[in-house]
């Protein structure tokens, strides 16, 4: 049997193959025939002759296949196993931490071939859901403003998610999260705060975008940096005007950033972002100092 594990959201795809291997080591108590195999550093027929050792213990093997879509000596031999492997009565997972090519042989063949999973990322509403059901899995609860700000605080990263959910957890010992907590012990994102900047500038309130941003030169963050985001996140706008279904961005970019979109034209947003080129351009040659270049660089927009 094939199991064939991807996608984008690398926590929730790892878990899962740590559920397959608790429920295999709960039945198969040797764990002498668990094996994982890097394919980046390793053959097929590494692979293969690990299937083909007969277990002392008359096992069920799992071996676990990492980084297959690297090596890609290693995909044309297993296409060519694929039939049979599907057959067998051990357990093979494909595992891959990202979304693979869909374009190649391979994985048009483990479609067909393999019981296969695919872990997206998840949308604002799932996410929350999702956040809801973790709390409770550690026998907590949160409400729904606390779960607005943690999702905005943190985006779509559920690896920091889940240790910032048990921080919480074990703060508050089962009774309920409130936004409070979530503002006393979660430190939001550089990205997060980056927007609220540019939505304040959206909003024509320059003093308060002024304000956000210099909290962040106070807090040590250099202004080259900060200038990096604030030309992600522009960029991020541009993209999204011009085709907000096909720009490839995560589904919590896109939601963030319709409104901002709508609050800019297509040649402001031009303009802003070649100004943002130019401003940096004369940070690096060393003809305005950083922060001065960014305040006029808000003033301006």
């Amino acid at each position: 049997m094939i199991i064939f594990l991807f996608g984008q959201d690398s926590y929730r795809s790892k878990r899962k193959l740590e559920e397959i291997v608790l429920s295999y080591k709960e039945k198969h108590k040797s764990g002498l025939n668990l094996i994982y195999i890097d394919v980046s550093a390793n053959s097929f027929s590494d692979f293969y002759s690990n299937l083909k050792i007969n277990s002392m213990f008359a096992e069920k093997k799992l071996i676990i296949l990492k980084n297959v879509f690297i090596n890609k000596k290693f995909q044309e031999d297993f296409l060519e196993a694929i039939k049979n492997l599907e057959e067998i009565q051990d357990i093979v997972v494909v595992y891959e931490d990202s979304a693979p090519d869909q374009r190649t042989k391979l994985f048009k063949a483990l479609q067909k071939h393999a019981k296969c999973q695919s872990f997206d990322s998840l949308s604002p509403n799932d996410l929350k859901k999702w956040i809801v059901v973790e709390f409770a899995n550690k026998k907590s609860k949160i409400n729904s403003e606390a779960t607005e700000l943690l999702v905005n605080f943190i985006g779509g990263d559920l690896w920091r998610m889940a240790n910032e959910i048990e921080k919480l957890s074990n703060y508050k010992k089962g009774s309920l999260v409130e936004k409070a907590d979530v503002e006393l012990l979660v430190k939001p994102n550089t990205e997060n705060d980056i927007f609220k900047t540019i939505d304040a500038l959206a909003s024509k309130n320059k003093k308060l975008a002024l304000s956000l941003l210099h909290k962040h030169l106070d807090d040590g963050d250099a202004p080259l940096y900060l200038l990096s985001m604030i030309a992600y996140q522009f960029r991020n706008l541009l993209i999204i005007k011009e085709s907000p279904r096909s720009s490839g961005l995560h589904p919590f970019v896109v939601q963030k950033s319709s409104y901002l979109c709508n609050q800019f034209s297509m040649p402001e947003l031009k303009k802003i972002y070649q100004k943002i080129f130019q401003v940096d351009s004369d940070i690096k040659t060393g003809k305005i100092d950083p922060e001065t270049a960014i305040d006029l660089l808000l003033a301006e927009i």
